[in-house]
């Protein structure tokens, strides 16, 4: 059921339809190096294989996991041997190639004798060398949408030459829009899918939505540990939190536990929004979620879920403030910007008969002397002003004590100090 031509390509109409800079490339023949970019079965192949019979070139394809430097030499020697064949080369799962071998294309790419057509899954800002990919056309590929998916499976089904047409098997719409579904955009997922269901009926018989249950029972959730989609993932769940969104954050919560992420890598996200996000907004949420980090240490899953939705959701409904976050980046870049301030004489360690001889400690001011434990004394030699507290939640209240704190210390820097 592969395409056999561009038009007949579903789900990518960003990347196909009328005008678009990938048909016009290949109706004029004249590209160099394409790279698609998606998640599996969206089509990433079809694309190579269309393009080589619309252009009528010779097409090699290869497969990173299994290739190997000599091999590549001898494609590439061979495509110089035909330079007439306009030799188009494909090489499936691209990220899987190192440095040394990406870099072995990079001389014949650039003379032409060969047209590069890579396909990965990861993004290739990170696995494609820069001088492949700054000669390359990159396109990215999209899931299929359940309904592009479901046309193909119905166009499979009725196919008699290259789908299951022979086996005339009937279906309702509504269950291949399901079955769709279940396969979350991978169309090489749902036809697999269709064949095993189709082939274990007996010719003439109609899909049943118990037959569909099956295929769901066995449903697996797309989702590569250290990969794209754990990243994406975890983003999406940060900012859910951070964004007060606790049906979101469950969600993608549930999805990574689902593929398999380990319970205490999320744990340890939580532990840090609590720190960047919430800070003195909510200063339960810290030990609340260090508290889910012990727990997810030593109970395990499957119980641990049950320790990270909590969790999850206090810090998405928590009151929000990155005034930490914030202060301590003025700190560090106050550090960085200006002159590093010496330690005040007054505040400095009298220990030792030397120390108090050149005078430290001298001046110092015992904050409990002082009502509201606040003296008045300066502890940096220039006055910064690094954290700004906001109206929001706990934070609230220190806002207002910092604002009490600054009159008292003006009133009792215009009147002698008592303890003298």
């Amino acid at each position: 059921m592969r395409p056999r031509s561009l038009a007949e390509i579903v789900g990518q109409e960003h990347l196909t339809q009328a005008g678009a800079l990938l048909p016009r490339l290949v109706t004029s023949n004249r590209f160099g190096s394409l790279l698609f970019y998606g998640p599996p079965g969206c089509g990433k192949t079809s694309f190579a294989e269309a393009i080589a019979r619309e252009t009528g070139s010779r097409f090699v394809r290869v497969n990173a996991v299994m290739s190997n430097v000599a091999e590549l030499r001898e494609i590439l020697a061979a495509a110089r041997r035909r330079p007439e064949a306009r030799t188009l080369l494909f090489i499936d799962e691209l990220h899987r190639f190192n440095k040394s071998q990406q870099d072995l294309l990079l001389p014949d790419v650039e003379e032409g004798v060969v047209r590069l057509i890579g396909a990965t899954t990861h993004n290739p800002g990170f696995y494609v060398n820069p001088p492949l990919l700054s000669r390359s056309h990159l396109f990215r590929l999209e899931p299929l949408s359940a309904t592009a998916v479901a046309s193909v499976l119905r166009r499979a089904l009725h196919d008699r030459e290259r789908g299951l047409g022979t086996r005339s098997i009937t279906a309702e719409d509504a269950l291949l829009q399901d079955l769709a579904v279940l396969c979350d955009g991978d169309l090489r997922r749902a036809l697999n899918a269709l064949e095993v269901i189709v082939l274990g009926l007996p010719e003439q018989a109609t899909l049943s939505a118990g037959d569909i249950e099956v295929f769901a029972r066995e449903r697996r959730i797309r989702y590569d540990a250290n990969e794209d989609e754990h990243y994406d993932t975890i983003s999406a769940f940060i900012n859910s939190c951070r964004g007060g969104d606790p049906d979101a954050a469950l969600y993608w919560l549930a999805k990574m536990l689902a593929g398999g992420e380990d319970p205490r890598f999320i744990a340890r996200r939580l532990v840090i929004l609590a720190s960047e996000d919430v800070g003195l907004a909510d200063p339960q949420a810290l030990p609340l979620t260090v508290a889910a980090h012990h727990a997810c240490d030593f109970i395990g899953l499957p119980e641990a879920e049950l320790t990270l939705a909590p969790a999850t959701l206090y810090i998405a409904c928590a009151p929000k403030s990155n005034s930490a976050t914030l202060a301590l980046a003025a700190a560090h870049q106050a550090l960085k910007e200006k002159p590093v301030q010496p330690v005040p004489l007054p505040l400095r360690d009298k220990s030792g008969q030397a120390s108090r001889q050149a005078g430290h400690g001298k001046g110092y001011r015992y904050s409990h002397d002082y009502p509201e434990a606040v003296s008045g004394q300066d502890y940096l030699e220039q006055p910064l002003t690094l954290y700004t507290p906001k109206s929001i939640g706990w934070e609230a209240k220190i806002a207002e004590r910092l604002a009490r704190w600054r009159a008292l210390k003006a009133n009792l820097r215009t009147r002698p100090d008592p303890t003298t």
